[in-house]
C-alpha cells in the first residue's frame, strides 16, 4: 500500500486527527458541523492543510468560553 507524503496538501480525516492530536470521530463532527474547514470525496472527509493553517490561527486568536 502506497503511504501518503501529503505532497498535494490534502490530508485524510485520520491524518488531520493525528497531527491535532483529537480523536478522529470529534474530527468527523467538526467537519459535519462545518466548524472546521473539509470537503468529501466519494463520500469521506478530506482537509486542505493551508486551509487547516489559516483555521488553527484563527482558533489561536479567539478567546476561551468561560
Amino acid at each position: 500500500m502506497p503511504t501518503n507524503d501529503n505532497k498535494s496538501g490534502i490530508l485524510t480525516l485520520k491524518e488531520i486527527a493525528g497531527r491535532l492530536k483529537v480523536a478522529e470521530r470529534a474530527i468527523h463532527r467538526l467537519a459535519a458541523a462545518r466548524k472546521i474547514p473539509a470537503f468529501k470525496v466519494g463520500g469521506t472527509w478530506r482537509f486542505r492543510m493551508a486551509d487547516m493553517g489559516r483555521w488553527i490561527a484563527a482558533q489561536s486568536k479567539k478567546p476561551e468560553a468561560k
